[in-house]
């Protein structure tokens, strides 16, 4: 999580060689003390350690055999829950009630025409960078209208997702916030939550000097299909987890669960329930309680 990447930004308007913000990513941007004031960053690069990661332990996949209700967890699933000694948390739909982009696009006035991306990307019929990108040109948000997003519209979080985090952490597991969003808006989850700020993995918007809209740090893993499973590959290389569960809804958090990633995927349907999803999760609950009673 210490590496840090150089920037190929995907470009709406135009592309500059510097970029302001006053939204800082948790791994992947650098202040320079002289331009503090000014509030200028600068992209570094990622260190080859983090490029290549190993197999470890093989993920658990979901039975094709047996008892096919997905709702009733196995015994080894349940093992392997009470076991992790890490927990990867996909944000919208999951940790929050909504989808941060389409809320965001509401605002802006641009809706519905973006909610109707979003759901081809969830369901995985589109390359996530492609919708990521066709969603945002969409509205082109500029930094003010996200400033005015995050005043007015504050996070709404899942029940029992609080209950649940807490007693994770009482347990000693790490938690983490894995997510194609955007971390300006990931953030103020975060803090709710209490999750550290090095404990988010997510894309960075970018802006000009003006505040205009220039595109997205398409160098952040979680801005490509297949990047939830890189960040979540790259987190257990670095700490060295044993047993490691990825919960979320959509397709991008079932990609998670690979060799050398997530031994367990969890579907979160508590908010949207996709069924090509669920049908291959090891386990598939509706609400934070089914998860809270069984690590008890």
């Amino acid at each position: 999580m210490e590496g840090l990447v150089n920037s190929r930004i995907i470009p709406i308007r135009t592309s500059c060689r510097r970029h302001y913000s006053v939204f800082l990513p948790t791994f992947s941007l650098q202040l320079r003390n002289k331009n503090l004031n000014k509030g200028q960053v600068w992209m570094m690069r990622r260190p080859k350690s983090l490029d290549s990661v190993a197999a470890s332990i093989q993920p658990l996949e979901a039975s094709t055999t047996g008892n096919t209700d997905k709702r009733q967890p196995s015994k080894e699933v349940l093992e392997l829950w009470r076991s992790a000694d890490a927990v990867c948390f996909d944000v919208d739909s999951t940790v929050c009630v909504d989808e941060g982009i389409d809320e965001l696009a509401e605002f802006c006035g641009a809706g519905k025409a973006v909610a109707e991306w979003t759901a081809r990307a969830m369901g995985g019929s589109v390359p996530f960078e492609e919708a990521l990108s066709a969603r945002l040109s969409l509205f082109k948000p500029s930094l003010a209208q996200v400033q005015d997003f995050l005043d007015k519209r504050p996070p709404r979080i899942s029940p029992g997702i609080e209950e649940l985090v807490k007693k994770l952490m009482a347990r000693n597991t790490d938690v983490y916030l894995i997510s194609g969003g955007f971390r300006q808006m990931i953030n103020p989850v975060a803090s709710i939550l209490g999750i550290p700020q090095e404990n988010i993995f997510a894309n960075q918007l970018l802006f000009g000097s003006s505040g205009e809209f220039l595109g997205f740090d398409a160098n952040e893993p979680t801005s490509r299909s297949g990047g939830k499973a890189t960040a979540v590959q790259q987190i257990r290389k670095v700490k060295g987890y044993k047993a490691l569960v990825m919960i979320g809804d959509g397709a991008t958090d079932l990609e998670a669960r690979k060799p050398g990633g997530a031994n367990l995927f969890i579907c979160y349907a508590g908010v949207q329930h996709r069924e090509s999803v669920a049908a291959k999760a090891n386990w598939l609950v509706f609400s934070f309680t089914d998860l809270i009673t069984a690590l008890e």
